[in-house]
């Protein structure tokens, strides 16, 4: 129990399986319950298909857990009319400061321009999110969330996933024509199917302590490198929603976490950090070891791995929950075409073509951040310290400075549904790269271009003249500036590069698929085939 937070216990309900004795069959089965499996049952259900979503338990995350969400998977969840939620409890925050020992070295602003809907973060604790996306789902009536459900064993065949699942009442038997699994890094699905995870743990402990208090500390992240409160090593300061504040202190390896997460060795470190005369409440407290690997594969036949299932990298930066909603995001229209029989199966090849390589990005960069964090040498945090020294002298030593550089979206540079650019083009568009926010008009009324686009393939045109496409169950929704929406600010014309016209078709998914000077129906068809795996043969 927390001092801030009830936690609901959700009803268990006999399935319509348990009832009759037969095996029923569904097109998309869900394994866990938490911000992964909502996320996808909503996203699935908003295209259409009918979805159940299985979870051994019946409450949501113990523990504030992931707190820090970053803008992008807030567009997704405001595409799935979820945010807002998020956004009014969440602390919305963008500026961030480093400490060495007793001196800041410098500040920075993850969202430093005007003219975007949704913030660089909130910080919110995970129970929250997942009872807000519970509450969305049990209102869809495509979705069937069943509490006390824990798969047990899978068989897979050529066009389904029989399942064993484990209820209060017994064990019966169920399938799923795919199955996706979002139960965490210990997942029991992976080891079902004996996916390999690889990668490496680190030799290094955390100790994570979330307090109640009302302080004056500004809505910043905070991270000190050798502070005087915590001599030796690194320590995090961040404020959540309820008055409640993340601290994070590096052990080291040699630790004993069950002493560390003790009370009366907790307090003294919070004391330390924000002085002896701030009261304070200890509302939850855990010790961690982190890890950088992932799955080899995304995809094993008719099973389908997503977040922490399917990666996992140490905290710093906050890409675990961030990186996972977008897996969701890659996959959710994919498997809808897939099973609406309006693309290949192939297409969902190209899951893991773009998430695996979303996820070495990640990977890299968390490691990166780890062992800037974490020196494993003398040598290297010689180097480390000399950085800090420098950086708070000169600018150019400040971008060497890795306290967790935080989650940014992954552009699928080299994904095989781009299309090539032709001619000379500036900004950040390019195809792979999710589509930039920006204020429009319409009808007089003021508005958010993301809200524009289609849930399937849009074209947006931009200073070109362009007629209709008919490019059958994925013919786009034709955007045109001037007709559909007004550029008020100027800013679209700005970050689409279209002072010489331009033309983007842009996914389901929000990602750039091509973009061109000039319409050509030839190409923008040529281009949807490709973005969608080719002719369903």
């Amino acid at each position: 129990m927390l001092n801030t937070y009830d936690f609901p216990e959700f009803d268990y309900v006999q399935s319509d399986e348990q009832v009759s004795g037969t095996a029923a069959r569904h097109s998309v089965v869900i394994v866990g319950a938490g911000p992964m499996g909502l996320t996808a049952a909503l996203d699935f259900a908003a295209r259409g298909l009918k979805v159940v979503v299985l979870d051994d338990n019946n409450t949501v995350s113990v523990g504030s857990r992931a707190v820090c969400y970053a803008k992008r998977p807030l567009e997704i969840w405001d595409r799935l009319g979820v945010a807002q939620k998020m956004l009014d409890k969440g602390i919305e925050w963008k500026l961030g400061r480093v400490f060495f020992r007793d001196q800041e070295v410098y500040q920075f602003d993850l969202l430093p321009e005007d003219g975007h809907k949704i913030p660089a973060f909130i910080n919110l604790q995970q129970y929250y999110l997942e009872e807000y996306m519970v509450e969305a789902c049990n209102q869809h009536p495509s979705i069937d969330l069943r509490w006390k459900h824990k798969v047990v064993s899978l068989n897979q065949h050529d066009d389904h996933v029989e399942l064993a699942v484990e209820t209060p009442d017994g064990i019966f038997q169920m399938e799923a024509e795919w199955l996706l699994a979002c139960d965490g890094a210990n997942s029991d699905t992976r080891r079902m199917v004996g996916a390999d995870f690889t990668g490496h743990f680190f030799q290094d402990r955390f100790l994570i302590a979330d307090i109640v208090m009302k302080a004056d500390f500004p809505t910043e992240r905070w991270f000190w490198f050798d502070p005087d409160f915590h001599r030796g090593q690194s320590a995090l300061l961040h404020k959540q929603s309820d008055d409640v504040w993340r601290l994070d202190f590096q052990l080291g390896w040699d630790c004993d976490p069950e002493v560390e997460k003790r009370p009366e060795n907790i307090i003294p470190r919070v004391k330390a950090m924000i002085g002896e005369d701030v009261d304070f409440e200890l509302e939850w407290a855990s010790v961690y070891q982190f890890a950088c690997r992932r799955i080899d594969d995304f995809r094993f036949g008719r099973v389908l791995f997503a977040g922490d299932a399917a990666h996992q990298v140490s905290p710093f930066g906050a890409r675990g929950a961030n990186t996972g909603v977008q897996d969701i995001d890659n996959l959710s229209w994919k498997l809808a075409a897939v099973i609406r029989g309006e693309a290949p199966v192939a297409l969902l090849d190209t899951y893991n073509t773009e998430r695996a390589f979303a996820a070495d990005d990640n990977l890299m960069n968390s490691t990166r951040s780890t062992d800037f964090i974490t020196p494993k040498n003398s040598a290297s945090k010689r180097f480390r310290n000399a950085v800090l020294d420098l950086a708070k002298k000169a600018k150019f030593a400040q971008p060497l400075v890795n306290s967790g550089r935080l989650s940014t979206p992954t552009p699928y540079v080299d994904s095989p549904l781009n299309t090539d650019d032709a001619g000379d083009w500036a900004g950040q568009m390019r195809p792979g790269t999710c589509a930039a926010d920006a204020p429009i008009s319409k009808g007089g009324k003021p508005g958010w271009l993301l809200e524009e686009l289609s849930d399937g393939f849009s074209l947006l045109a931009l200073g070109v003249d362009v007629v209709p496409v008919d490019a059958g169950v994925f013919t786009p929704k034709l955007l045109s500036l001037g007709k559909d929406f007004e550029d008020d600010e100027g800013l679209i014309s700005q970050r689409y590069d279209a002072s010489e016209g331009a033309l983007y078709l842009i996914r389901p998914d929000q990602h750039i698929a091509a973009r061109w000077r000039s319409f050509d129906a030839g190409a923008v068809k040529a281009a949807i085939s490709k973005a969608t795996g080719g002719p369903n043969k």
